[in-house]
């Protein structure tokens, strides 16, 4: 191996002359210095045993390969089959979610149809009976009109063209005679007279008794504050309702007999009073027929005929 430049020879004269030519290292060398043939050649060699060496690695890497592929096709295809099945699964729950919407669809269709055709017999029964209470009714009007006596309603039809509260018109005189001077004649006549008056006037207050009362006055041989005798007509009854007549403090206990016969002329005075304002918009028939209801009521009251609960 060369160390550095090339000494001159012995003998070779040494001075100015000599040129100094220099070298360039071209790398390390194995042994002798080979002639340009023998590198070609040894060049060849290597060259032929890195191909054998590449030839003998290339079958190993193909069956790595190969093996490889095939380890990854079983992975991907237990994949795909894993979400295969739970694709399957899943389009199963789906599938016998939807069949038991259908059937419960089915069950509402049903019910729906079997309503429908109740609500439709329902009503058809509702509108026959309907027509046939109506029928009944106006049949029931004209076998009435047939028993009306044509005077009264000719004397009600002349007060509702002029409606007024004074009883000396033919109307107001025949329903005070008929109906309210005896509906209102109790024993107490001189109670019973400051009543009608309260009554005509609409001063007179009803109320239910209270557990604390206030003092009541006296009238002849009946003491008014006693809660166990009527004040109107002297009878001992128990007392629910007391009466007040304007504006008075003093207070009649009434049994529920004489509280009947008060309200059903108060129910009377009220509806002729609507009539007079002008608040009742009917035809002459129905409104005569409400009076004749009212003046049954007041026939009913004065006979002793009233609800429990008064």
């Amino acid at each position: 191996m060369w160390s550095g430049p090339p000494q001159p020879e012995e003998g070779l004269p040494t001075g100015p002359s000599a040129v100094s030519v220099p070298w360039k290292n071209l790398g390390p060398s194995k042994g002798p210095r080979e002639s340009p043939g023998g590198l070609v050649e040894a060049s060849a060699s290597r060259k032929e045993a890195q191909a054998e060496e590449h030839s003998a690695a290339d079958p190993l890497d193909v069956s790595r390969l190969r093996s490889s592929s095939m380890e990854i096709r079983e992975k991907g295809s237990e994949f795909l089959k894993e979400e295969l099945f739970k694709a399957q699964k899943e389009l199963k729950l789906k599938d016998e979610e939807c069949e038991r919407l259908c059937k419960v669809r089915a069950q509402l269709e049903q019910e729906l149809e079997e309503l429908t055709a109740s609500l439709f017999q329902e009503a058809h029964k509702m509108v026959r009976e309907a027509n046939m209470k109506q029928a009944a009714s106006e049949k029931q009007l004209k076998e009435a009109w047939g028993k009306v006596d044509t005077t009264l309603f000719s004397e009600f039809q002349a007060w509702r063209a002029s409606p007024t509260l004074d009883k000396d018109c033919p109307f107001l005189e025949r329903v005070y005679r008929e109906d309210v001077g005896p509906c209102l004649d109790f024993t107490v006549q001189e109670l019973s007279a400051l009543v009608r008056a309260a009554v005509e006037d609409n001063t007179l207050t009803i109320e239910p008794v209270a557990s604390q009362t206030l003092p009541a006055v006296k009238v002849p041989t009946v003491e008014c504050h006693n809660t166990n005798t009527c004040a109107l007509s002297g009878l001992a009854r128990t007392c629910h309702h007391r009466i007040r007549l304007g504006d008075s403090e003093s207070h009649y206990y009434i049994s529920p007999s004489s509280r009947a016969r008060i309200t059903a002329v108060c129910n009377f005075f009220t509806y002729i009073r609507y009539i007079q304002q002008g608040l009742v918009r009917q035809d002459a028939e129905p409104m005569f027929w409400e009076i004749m209801r009212l003046r049954k009521g007041m026939s009913l009251a004065k006979l002793g005929f009233f609800p429990q609960e008064a």
